[in-house]
Parts: structure tokens; C-alpha cells; sequence
């Protein structure tokens, strides 16, 4: 999918193309401000990127035999998937939970499952993103309930939570809250981080799923680093001093098929984000003005069809990420268009990793690409359509605003339906879809299956933890949460008092309910 509008009919790109390019303001030595070659001066020679693939399915138990298993196969970094219920905020015995326990991730009901999930796994020796948004505070606390148990010292607990609600509202629509009692959560959790978690990264600002809804690579890049000013600003007015936090804000981000476009769009983010952080906000500490960030190669660009060309895909695009700079990266799997990963699946996509790691010399060098006519110029231009799109949302008064009014929903709807329309002509090939299609049987390969049985397991769990608690503690933190949320204190310690006494997720996102309500989109 295209993402800017970067003339097709240009053939070659010339010095004149960067007449205007100052190398000193626009593009410095890695490591230099505004860290459009990269945020740290060795880049990959000093260390490699965070090699951590996305996994959670089925029971706690499950999921701890995967994370385990890419450990030993040379993972460097858990990355957590959690089933819907999990991110909806219900409990696997809600009527609504059926058919969907375990099913695109890791089903969490309690801080049970929590220690299950992380056993054998010393969280102050490994990082750990949590792929999870609208109860993440809860998930974030039931994270420090375990390392607490095992004793770790909070200040070296590392990883992130994503915690990106806004997106939710843009792109993936899994919300439970309306917007701003759902930005105190993101706020409370930053806070509690910045004093408790300071090694943590307290969100990751994500365009991945923005890009996965079917945005270009522009509209990727400016909603999401919009989305981190929005967060920003909400820390700034709760009295925070945006030295104390910014450094540890992250960011997630999407790479697609358009190989050079890709590139330059991770190199933009970093300008712009530098620029954002000390010219908008005044930052001083030059670790608040660097974009670190997670890539996740494309499942939207998978394809059912010849699933083995899935393969090349995910290379293209996770070199794409590497020479793009990225501070860690997530492999799709070949067989995410059909299912879970399996375990081989899984094996291969961190293999393709660790070949373009050890055997391609890509990392040899910072910033390769640093100095093409072509590179430079799709950053310009990609740099250039975020300030305009920035411009266009502060006038609606800011992203909770222009949510409001549907303007980055509309535009996601609007690239999207252009790009299918383009597919559908043929405008835009897709190998093995509409182009090079086989005339074989389909290649059959093995997929993960979830088992039902999976639900009444999860039941069966929760119906024992409840006979087990003590019923009067869990009444009495619920309680207190209450009534912190009716107050302005911050609520991570009331959850963790929660979480601790075995409160359930579905518990205490019901009695947030209750002084927040539940939020509906509106029809724009």
C-alpha cells in the first residue's frame, strides 16, 4: 500500500532533489540530534536490536512453554499476545467470553494466571511487552504483583505495557472506557512508572494497528506521533515535568511492503519526534527527544493464498525495519493468515531475524541508506505530511478531539477502500492473489488448533480461586478502588492491592465501570 504522495513517474532521484537538505539540521551523525540516522551512535555494532516475537495463546500454561521455547532458541525479548476477553476486560465465565477464550492470545483472569504465565521466568532478567490497552493498567499491576512474589527489585523490572487507548478509539476499537477516564488510566499508569518503574517503558504509542486498518504509511506515522503528543500533553497537565517521563515513552510501529517508503518512514519519526519533544514541549535531557521504537512486520499483508510467500514478505520487511533503525522487531509468522503461529512457524520467522542479524552485514554499518537521493527525499516528504496532518488536528483542538468528530477514522476508511479498489483492478499486484495465482492444490500446512476445552479449563479455575480468596479482602480493595476513582489519587497502587488479593480482571474493570460507564462510538 502506498503511503505518500512520492511522484511514481520519477525515475531517478538527483542531487537536486535535496538542494534544499542540510546534513547538520536535517540529518546529523547517528546519535546526534535529531537522530534521523539513528538514536544511539554505534547503532547495531554496539548491540543488536531486541529480537522479540509476538506469542500467547491458550492457558497461561501454554504460553509459558512458548516463551520459554523461544528463549531457548535465542529470543531476547517476551512479547505477550492476550485473547479478547483479556482485552475487553471480561473474565473467561462471562457469557461473552464464549468461543473466544484463547483464541488470539493468552487468557488472564487473575493474578493466577499471571504467576503461571511468567513461572520459571525471573522478571528482573528478561523485558516484556504486553500487548494490551484498555485494561492495561490492570495487566501492568498484576506484572508488579508477580515480580514483587518473586522478589525482584522494581527498579530493574524492564519492558512496556502498551497502554495506547487513543488507538483504540482510531483503529482496533477495543475500548472498554469513554476517552477520558480511559487517558486518567494512561496517565496514572506513566506516573506510577516514572516514580516505581523506572527502567519501564510506560506505553508504546502504536501505529501498528492504525496501519493494519488500512492507513498509509503517512497517516501511520502522523496519527500515531500525534496520539503521543495528546499523551504528553495529558502528563503535563496532571503536574508532571516532561524530563521525568518522556524518556521512557515508546513507540510501535508497522513495516509493510513498500520497502524504501518503509525505511523512510522510520527515519521521519525520529526527526519529528525530536523536534516535537524540544521545540513543542521544551524538553532539556536528550533521552526525551528520541523516538525509540518496536517494529512488527505486516500481518495485513499476508495472505492466505501460497502461504510460503509469506516468507519473503516478512524478510523484505523486517529488513526494511533494520535499516530503518529499529530498536526491536517482531517477525510474522507464514502462517498468520490462517491461524496462531505453530511452533515451527514461530521458529522460522525468528530465524529470519537472526540471518539478517548474523549473516547479511547489514549491521555493520549505521544508517546505510543515510545520503541516498531517494531515501532522503520520501523522509522529507513523509516528515512534511505529518506537520500538515498535526497542523489539521490541533485546529480541531487536539486527537481526543478529532476522534470525536471521526477525522482519522474517516481517513484509515477512506486509504483503505482506495487500496482495495486498486487491488481489485489490478492497480496494485498481489503475488498468489490477484496475480500468479496457482492452478495446484493449495499448499496444506499445519496450523495451531485451540482447543474448546480451553474455556471450561479457565472456569473451572476461576470458580476454584473464588471459593479460595478471602472474599472479605477482595470486597474491601474493590472497594477502595471505588472510591480512589472517584477522587483524583492515582489508581496503579489501589489495582495492585486489588490484583493481589485475587481480584479478578473482569472484577475490577466491572467496578471501574461503575464510576467511569462504558463507552459507546458514536455514529459520525
Amino acid at each position: 500500500m502506498d503511503g505518500t504522495d512520492t511522484d511514481k513517474d520519477q525515475t531517478v532521484y538527483t542531487p537536486e532533489h535535496l538542494s534544499q537538505l542540510d546534513y547538520q539540521r536535517d540529518l546529523g551523525d547517528p546519535g546526534e540530534f535529531p537522530y534521523t540516522r539513528g538514536v544511539y551512535p554505534n547503532m547495531y555494532r554496539g548491540k543488536l536490536w531486541t529480537m522479540r516475537q509476538f506469542s500467547g495463546y491458550g492457558s497461561a500454561e501454554e504460553t509459558n512453554h512458548r516463551c520459554k521455547f523461544l528463549l531457548e532458541q535465542g529470543q531476547t525479548g517476551l512479547s505477550i499476545a492476550f485473547d479478547l476477553p483479556t482485552l475487553m476486560g471480561i473474565d473467561s465465565d462471562d457469557p461473552l467470553s464464549e468461543g473466544e477464550v484463547g483464541k488470539c492470545g493468552v487468557a488472564i483472569d487473575s493474578l493466577e494466571d499471571m504467576e503461571i504465565l511468567f513461572e520459571g521466568i525471573r522478571l528482573d532478567q528478561v523485558t516484556t511487552s504486553m500487548t494490551v490497552n484498555a485494561p492495561a493498567a490492570i495487566l501492568l499491576a498484576m506484572y508488579v504483583a508477580v515480580a514483587d512474589k518473586q522478589g525482584a527489585d522494581r527498579a530493574k523490572i524492564r519492558g512496556t505495557a502498551q497502554n495506547d487507548i487513543l488507538k483504540e478509539f482510531i483503529a482496533q476499537k477495543e475500548w472498554i472506557y469513554p476517552p477520558q477516564p480511559s487517558m486518567r488510566l494512561v496517565v496514572d499508569s506513566i506516573e506510577f512508572c516514572t516514580k516505581h518503574l523506572p527502567a519501564y517503558n510506560s506505553i508504546s504509542i502504536s501505529g501498528y494497528h492504525i496501519r493494519e486498518a488500512g492507513s498509509t504509511a503517512l497517516q501511520e506515522l502522523a496519527f500515531t506521533l500525534r496520539d503521543g503528543i495528546e499523551y504528553v500533553e495529558a502528563c503535563l497537565e496532571a503536574g508532571m515535568d516532561v524530563d521525568d517521563f518522556a524518556p521512557r515513552l515508546s513507540f510501535f510501529f508497522d513495516s509493510h511492503n513498500n520497502f524504501f517508503e518503509e525505511i523512510a518512514k522510520f527515519r521521519a519519526a525520529r526527526r519529528l519526534w525530536a523536534h516535537v519533544m524540544r521545540d513543542r514541549f521544551g524538553a532539556k535531557k536528550e533521552q526525551s527527544w528520541m523516538c525509540r521504537f518496536h517494529t512488527h512486520t505486516s500481518g495485513y499483508s499476508l495472505t492466505a493464498q501460497q502461504p510460503a510467500n509469506n516468507v519473503v514478505r516478512t524478510t523484505l520487511q523486517a529488513l526494511a525495519a533494520v535499516l530503518g533503525g529499529t530498536n526491536s522487531l517482531h517477525t510474522s509468522s507464514r502462517d498468520e493468515a490462517l491461524a496462531l503461529p505453530t511452533e515451527e512457524a514461530a521458529q522460522i520467522a525468528l530465524r529470519t531475524q537472526q540471518i539478517l542479524a548474523h549473516e547479511s552485514g547489514v549491521p555493520d554499518t549505521a544508517d546505510p541508506l543515510g545520503g541516498s537521493y531517494f531515501v532522503e527525499t520520501l523522509t522529507s516528504q513523509l516528515e512534511e505530511g505529518a506537520w500538515e496532518y498535526f497542523d489539521k488536528i490541533d485546529a480541531m483542538g487536539g486527537m481526543i478531539k478529532a476522534i470525536e468528530k471521526g477525522f482519522p477514522q474517516k481517513e484509515i476508511q477512506e486509504a483503505s477502500y482506495r487500496h482495495q479498489k486498486a487491488v481489485e483492478r489490478k492497480e496494485e499486484i498481489v503475488v498468489g492473489v490477484n496475480e500468479y495465482l496457482s492452478d495446484d492444490t493449495p499448499l496444506r500446512i499445519k496450523t495451531l488448533h485451540i482447543s474448546p476445552a480451553l474455556r471450561e479449563h479457565q472456569v473451572q479455575r476461576l470458580q476454584t480461586l473464588r471459593e479460595q480468596r478471602n472474599h472479605q479482602a477482595v470486597k474491601q480493595t474493590l472497594s477502595e478502588l471505588k472510591g480512589a476513582a472517584q477522587s483524583d489519587q492515582n489508581l496503579m497502587p489501589f489495582l495492585i492491592h486489588c490484583v493481589k488479593e485475587y481480584a479478578t480482571l473482569g472484577e475490577i474493570c466491572d467496578t471501574l465501570k461503575e464510576i467511569f460507564g462504558a463507552y459507546q462510538e458514536p455514529d459520525f
